[in-house]
């Protein structure tokens, strides 16, 4: 089972194949939007083997980032 973790995009490479450059320390560090065009900078997406999968509105992203944090399991956190 994979589990994606919301990553806010910081940057859009536009081309025929869009590249969006992830927030600092995130896993993996670019992804591409293919699956979800129609992302922005700001956005948070859930990404999985190098693809954006889904689109998430910021409470969301908020609510799920909080819980991985409280788990230890967040980017830059320490496991409990």
């Amino acid at each position: 089972m994979c589990v994606a973790v919301p990553t806010r995009i910081v940057a859009i490479e536009p081309g025929p194949m869009p590249m969006a450059r992830l927030e600092p320390g995130a896993s993996p560090a670019s992804c591409c939007l293919a699956y979800v065009p129609e992302a922005q900078v700001g956005d948070y997406v859930l990404v999985q083997h190098g693809f954006a999968v889904e689109l998430l509105d910021p409470a969301a992203a908020a609510l799920s980032l909080a819980a991985f944090a409280e788990l230890g399991l967040a980017p830059g956190s320490a496991a409990p």
